[in-house]
Parts: structure tokens; sequence; C-alpha cells
């Protein structure tokens, strides 16, 4: 255990979570939305902190980053808990699995000097924090963060956007790159699918662009949820509002966990969401768990060169020079070599 950060203590030992947008109100003994954040004696603690749950080597693209140090690996990081549940979570085993083990902190004791060495020892680039919403790791997070940054790692979360303001300002100056889910553009669907709010996410995705961190944009299009022209477009819109040079990811779904009842998500449907995003004036769009579709593919947008071929999460061709497009000299968006 560990105390935590970013709390207030109230009368009767009970206390206010500030590390993400639920702002949980706990009292003795309990735990936050995440489970892995407990009141003991009007002291907050964080029954994560080195406690992985999974650790492993990624691809950066599959995180999905694609103008973001492309081609090189990322040491990958998680723990239990989460402070959504989404019905449609790939990785429910361990983002809910407080909740599903009655309370259950399951893991592997790491210290941040032994995963930051490790990401050194086998070649990485980057330390991943991923697989469950990172935030509610926050303290280890971060102090693995610094060790990476001292060891010229960068660091990379993969969120669902809904940590509070004063995390994310504490975060960004040792975070290097974030894709922020932005699962749907209205609050019905956030509170149906993830028990959470919009807002929240979009106020996130315009803080840590403001901060100077590398943001790209993720939507899992899920047939009648999401999908409709109005909706795609109002994200990409929003995207572009906030900088049109930031990707955005439109990926398709596959039934799992709670959402056993949709189809996956057709190509062209995918084909569309991307469309749109263009025509809204996005520079990047990206389709995602479809490979070989082509819409994986970065293209200049100066000249509409293809700058770099991928096929899944492989990228076959890279013809980009100090980010520059090698047809026009177009300096790309992202972190590049």
């Amino acid at each position: 255990m560990k105390e935590a950060m970013f709390y207030q203590q109230e009368k009767e030992n009970k206390v206010i979570c500030g590390l993400c947008s639920h702002h949980c109100h706990i009292r003795e003994g309990k735990r936050g939305i995440c489970a892995v954040r407990e009141n003991r004696d009007g002291v907050l603690y964080s029954l994560v902190y080195g406690k992985l749950i999974a650790e492993g080597i990624d691809p950066i693209e599959k995180k999905p980053l694609f103008n973001f140090l492309p081609g090189s690996s990322a040491f990958s990081i998680a723990t239990v808990g989460c402070n959504f549940q989404c019905l449609n979570c790939q990785n429910y085993d361990i983002s809910q699995y407080p909740h599903l083990h009655n309370g259950e902190i399951a893991g592997t004791d790491r210290t941040a000097e032994a995963v930051v060495e490790e990401a050194v020892r086998r070649g990485c680039e980057s330390v991943c924090y991923t697989y469950v919403e990172p935030t509610i790791f926050y303290e280890f997070a971060y102090d693995c963060a610094v060790l990476a940054r001292k060891q010229g790692l960068k660091n990379v979360f993969v969120s669902n956007g809904y940590m509070s303001a004063e995390a994310t300002r504490h975060l960004a100056p040792v975070l290097d790159g974030i894709n922020i889910d932005i699962k749907g553009f209205t609050d019905d669907f956030y509170k149906k699918v993830s028990k959470a709010r919009l807002q929240p996410v979009l106020d996130s995705v315009r803080l840590m662009h403001e901060l100077g961190v590398w943001v790209e944009t993720t939507t899992l299009v899920i047939p009648g949820l999401n999908d409709s022209d109005s909706e795609l477009r109002d994200i990409a819109r929003f995207v572009k509002s906030v900088d049109p040079a930031i990707p955005w990811h439109v990926s398709a779904f596959f039934p799992t966990y709670k959402m056993l009842d949709r189809e996956p998500t057709p190509a062209e449907t995918l084909r569309r969401a991307r469309e749109i995003g263009l025509a809204e004036g996005l520079h990047y769009v990206y389709e995602g768990n479809i490979p070989g579709e082509g819409g994986e593919n970065t293209y200049c947008p100066g000249c509409g060169t293809e700058v770099i071929h991928r096929v899944g999460y492989n990228i076959r061709q890279n013809n980009l020079a100090d980010g520059r497009c090698s047809q026009c000299g177009e300096q790309l968006a992202g972190v590049w070599r």
C-alpha cells in the first residue's frame, strides 16, 4: 500500500478522492469506484502500488499511437482496477478484477526501478501505462515515468480521459504521449456503456493538448450505439476544434463481456467514419482492428503521398525523414525519431 495522492480529508474520517472526475466520497473502510483506493482511518491508500497484473512488450501501434515513434516497442504495464465499468471491456478480467473477486487485489510485486530497467534491457523506447485505466495506479505510474525520463525513455498513457485537471497538470511534465478514448458523443452513451460522463473526457483532450502532450484519440465504433453519421461527425468536429492534426482512430468493435448482443463493426462503417473525419478537416484518420484495408496508412496532409504503409501493427514502409514528407518536404505532426 502507498498513501494516495489527490485526496481531501473530511469530517468523521471521510475523504474525497480528487484523482479522477468521479470525485468519490469515500467513507472509512470503503473504496472508490475504481475499487483500488481505500480509506483507512481517514487516510486514502492506493492498494495497487507496484502490483502488476500485466507487463510485456507491444508495438507502439497497438496502443494505438501511429504518429508517435512508429515502429518502436513499448514496455507495457498494468495493475487491476478501473474507474469505468464498460459493458464491452476487452480486458474486463483485469479491469474489473476487484469487483469480480470480492475486492481481492492480484498482481506481482515490482518496483519502479525494476520496470524501467526491464524496459531498457528489452530495447523499448517507451514505457506504456495501459490495458486498464492507468490513472487508477497513478502513484506507481508517476514514479515509473520520472525514472523512465531519466533513462531517456518516453512515457505513454492509454486512457479513458477521466483523470482530474489537477492530476493532468501534475502528470503532463513527464508524459510524452497519450491516446484518449472518445467512446461516443452523448452523456447517454457514456452513462449506459461506461457509467461515466462525456464532458470530463473532452476537457482532458483539450488540457493534455494545451499542456504539450502528444494526443491521439480513439473511437470504438459500435453498431447501433455510436455509428450514426451525426455522432461520428460531432466527434470529428470536436477533435478538429482542438487541433486538426490530432489523429483519430476509428476502430472495429467485436462482441465481448456484457455486450454480446451486437454484431462486429463492418469494414464499410469504418471507411465511412474515416471519410467523415477527413471531410471535416482532420489530417490523420486511421481505421483500426481491420488489417489490410488501407485505412491504417499515414498520408502527407500537404500532398497526399503515402508516407507510412502499415499492415496491422507492422510497418512495411516508412518514407518519412525527420518527420518530413519525402515528396513535398512538409513536416508531419507527431513525435518522430
